[in-house]
């Protein structure tokens, strides 16, 4: 079995996923840690090719890729604001009347208002500000994850991939997604639940749709009972449009019941559910050249986001939140960020160039008490949200009331700011004090 090389004078950091998370903490740590750490990233697809949907970074995240490096003028060559500054608009599904518009309560700067990227174009922007020394392999799919057992200070992770070939570290980030392989290795009983959500998502060309008489300059969610429909400009010239659909997850004959995440999905189906809407939703969902299909799926929190010392799990591998309020890769940034936080003051505590698997451990400990608890708190509120009580009020029985009681529930919807605008420094710092509190 291969080994690829690696040298016993450096402290070599082993990154699993080259999306959102995985490329960020490729950045953060080498831009943060010493000159004498080694970063790697393994990717199972065989290129970084230009796919995936539409994706919002909030002021969270933006903040975060500045303090690393990521220039505002980088970020706006391939992306989107709204016009007015609104991060979320909420219009009537029939009328288009405006139902709820959400604010920036404390964002001050414009290069950190919400933006909007397709997918590809955020991660290839990452992968150009990935430092020189950062190793990128492609087609290296996880087969098995081995934790060494500590001896005279020394142990590690031993990587073992499909192509038959394996790699030592001393640290390994899983940054692998909601069907994290490095999850599964050090919490085998977590599983996934689908919510009965769905979302039909494409992106294309934005030429498509300047015909469309009365269409919103800023990305507006067209909101009804049980579907809606998100519509936004995109960086470099291209729109995105997304369906939402509630399934009933108990139903087998359900057309959603089973599912595959990233399939195509049907256009003329897509185009049906929003018959007699408003007009403009109507001729959106009508220039969609094609529609993908990603089923709503979400676990329980986790106890812990890292293991044994040697391991931590980053972005969707550590919270598998479904998806929820647009806020998976400002997370995934965000956790990146922390992780790099933490292992610069243990670093800087203890100055010297290896760290002791005692002193990783602390490292790692700061990390997950800066994370966990904020990305809990949201896993928390989306069981809630997609677990109603079992004496929840049924709807009501009129159309008449049905749509007052609609427009009340819209208008009253939190606008969850804890979430888009959470300061990671200065949570990191937060616990930071707690520590030195507790020594007292």
């Amino acid at each position: 079995m291969a080994q690829l090389s690696s040298s016993q004078d450096e402290f070599h950091i082993a990154i699993v996923g080259a999306g959102i998370g995985g490329l960020t903490a490729g950045i953060a740590l080498t831009r943060l840690l010493p000159s004498t750490v080694r970063v790697s990233i393994f990717e199972q697809a065989r290129e970084l090719r230009e796919i995936g949907a539409s994706i919002g970074i909030g002021p969270n995240g933006l903040r975060s890729l500045e303090k690393l490096g990521v220039d505002a003028s980088a970020i706006d060559e391939v992306s989107f604001r709204q016009p007015d500054n609104r991060p979320f608009v909420y219009l009537h599904w029939q009328t288009g009347e405006v139902l709820k518009q959400t604010v920036h309560h404390n964002v001050s700067d414009r290069r950190h208002a919400m933006a909007r990227f397709h997918r590809a174009h955020l991660q290839r922007l990452l992968l150009e500000k990935l430092p020189k020394g950062v190793k990128l392999h492609l087609s290296k799919r996880v087969k098995a994850v081995q934790v060494k057992p500590e001896q005279n200070g020394q142990g590690g992770v031993i990587l073992t991939f499909e192509d038959r070939t394996t790699i030592n570290a001393d640290l390994l980030i899983g940054a692998d997604g909601i069907h994290s392989s490095v999850r599964k290795t050090f919490v085998p009983d977590h599983t996934l639940r689908w919510t009965g959500g769905v979302t039909l998502r494409s992106t294309f060309d934005a030429s498509l749709v300047e015909g469309i008489e009365g269409l919103p300059q800023n990305a507006v969610f067209y909101f009804g009972r049980e579907r809606s429909l998100f519509a936004s400009r995109l960086g470099k010239g291209q729109y995105t449009v997304v369906g939402s659909y509630q399934s009933n997850v108990d139903d087998p004959e359900d057309p959603y019941y089973n599912a595959k995440w990233n399939s195509e999905g049907d256009l003329e189906t897509l185009r049906s559910y929003y018959k007699g809407w408003h007009p403009v939703a109507q001729a959106l969902v009508n220039v969609v050249p094609y529609t993908r299909i990603f089923p709503n799926e979400m676990g329980v929190p986790l106890k812990s986001m890292t293991f044994h010392g040697r391991v931590v799990l980053i972005g969707d591998a550590g919270h598998t939140h479904g998806g929820a309020f647009a806020a998976g890769g400002a997370l995934a940034i965000n956790d990146a960020h922390a992780l790099a936080l933490a292992l610069t003051h243990v670093w800087r505590a203890e100055n010297q160039s290896r760290l002791s698997a005692h002193q990783l451990a602390q490292g790692l400990d700061l990390f997950d008490k800066t994370r966990r608890p904020h990305v809990n708190r949201l896993i928390e509120l989306v069981q809630r949200i997609t677990e109603p009580p079992l004496d929840a009020p049924k709807p009501a029985e009129t159309a008449e009331e049905s749509d007052e009681d609609f427009r009340k529930m819209i208008s009253s919807m939190g606008d969850e700011n804890w979430i888009a605008e959470h300061d990671v420094e200065a949570a990191f710092q937060a616990v930071l004090r707690d520590g030195d509190s507790a020594k007292l």
